[in-house]
């Protein structure tokens, strides 16, 4: 059983090589980003909160993270292990997540401010079906519309430079310093964010011995 935590700032590529690990190691990818997106969807309490703290450019309250990534957790529906991705984000989830999970390894992607920028300004979201595109590394054929569904593709709420730079400044001075804890217990590997994805993968199955 593999348990691994993903972390680096947004626009790094989490999601892309978590969902390839996935694939190949049969995890779980548990996402916090897309809990909360399905709470927003579904209309639920929490949703509207989450929505409201997004439109801010501010994080979701510790409470309700821990609670998320509790609950989840608890349906051990991950035979072969999970990849947590986006969680923890400050120290205090850190310290509660050490002291209730073992895990094998946390998977720094890391990545300087300008590319940050870079990528998460040209995320583009479909209306309808909900892919992902990217303007510079996933293109869809017309820049309005999704390739699969055809539905209208848009930016997502949070994704403008004034959310985005109080996002990636609460990165650096809450998320970033949490990996000395995990540095401690000498869990955390290190890779290049803008290296290729392929190169990416390949660097993080070298240092943690994933032979596939």
């Amino acid at each position: 059983m593999h348990k691994y935590v993903i972390m680096g700032a947004q626009g790094c590529g989490k999601g892309t090589q978590a969902k390839r690990l996935k694939q190949d190691f049969d995890l779980v990818h548990i996402s916090v980003g897309d809990i909360f997106r399905w709470h927003i969807q579904s209309h639920t309490k929490l949703g509207a909160r989450i929505k409201r703290l997004i439109a801010d450019g501010k994080m979701v309250d510790d409470e309700n993270v821990e609670q998320i990534v509790r609950d989840r957790l608890a349906l051990h529906n991950w035979n072969f292990g999970f990849i947590l991705d986006g969680f923890p984000r400050n120290r205090s989830q850190a310290e509660f997540f050490i002291e209730s999970y073992d895990i094998d390894a946390v998977i720094h992607i890391d990545v300087p401010d300008e590319v940050v920028f870079e990528r998460v300004l040209a995320r583009r979201l479909c209306s309808q079906c909900g892919l992902d595109y990217n303007l510079i590394h996933h293109r869809p054929a017309d820049l309005e519309t999704c390739d699969v569904c055809g539905g209208k593709l848009i930016v997502r709420s949070d994704d403008n430079e004034d959310g985005l730079r109080q996002r990636l400044q609460d990165y650096r001075t809450k998320t970033e310093p949490i990996l000395d804890l995990f540095r401690r217990k000498e869990l955390v590997i290190q890779t290049d964010g803008r290296l290729p994805a392929d190169d990416i993968q390949a660097d993080i199955r070298r240092q943690l011995g994933l032979m596939k």
